[in-house]
């Protein structure tokens, strides 16, 4: 297997900790977005959005931005290590399908402004706007009151058992530990032993050292 992508994109990073923890060996191939690489046709071929990833299987190949990471997520967790997906028990299943829901939705949707304002508009040259990462760091606050409740109940998202919902956290957080706002768990002590146990996987350590 081949993953495309910028190294320094959080959706190729969520990619990058679905193979780790599958234990899935994977040649990552970066792609040089100042070169217009992402728009050459070898990757256009495949790649509809001409954006951030395109993940390859013998002769098939699958493209991704953002959402579509999350389909590349799925198939590595379906070949590797189908109990992420919980899918030989429907209530979890459902459950880990409803906390997926919640990540993509809620968590990163507030927190993607966020990154953008402290990492990437810094990054080519430009400033950061207060108002934006203030507004959106309301609405995090907001979604971690419900992660809260729900991890003061359970071990993680979906249960007490680690799945891919966890998981799809970790590459966005692990950007959110970069901005001034990396104390951003401390008032919420259920989300931070949660986070602090993700941190401490093996899967995670190895992505966080390439960050």
């Amino acid at each position: 297997m081949k993953l495309y992508g910028a190294t320094v994109s959080w959706n190729v990073t969520r990619c990058v900790v679905a193979l780790e923890e599958a234990g899935a060996e994977c040649q990552i191939v970066p792609i040089d977005f100042a070169t217009a690489e992402h728009k050459s046709p070898d990757i256009l071929c495949f790649d509809l959005c001409s954006r951030s990833v395109k993940f390859q299987l013998s002769k098939m190949a699958i493209s991704t931005y953002g959402v579509q990471s999350r389909a590349i997520c799925k198939y590595v967790a379906r070949k590797h290590k189908p109990d992420l997906l919980r899918e030989g028990n429907l209530k979890e299943s459902a459950m880990m399908d409803v906390w997926l829901e919640v990540e993509a939705n809620q968590y990163t949707a507030a927190l993607n402004p966020i990154l953008y304002q402290c990492l990437v508009s810094p990054m080519f040259g430009g400033t950061t706007d207060q108002k934006v990462v203030e507004e959106n760091l309301e609405k995090l606050k907001k979604v971690l009151e419900v992660y809260e409740a729900r991890l003061a109940k359970h071990k993680y998202l979906a249960g007490d058992f680690l799945s891919l919902a966890d998981l799809n956290h970790v590459s966005v957080t692990l950007c959110l530990l970069a901005t001034p706002h990396a104390s951003l768990f401390d008032p919420y002590p259920h989300v931070k032993a949660w986070w602090d146990g993700l941190m401490a996987r093996p899967s995670v350590q190895k992505v966080a050292a390439r960050s």
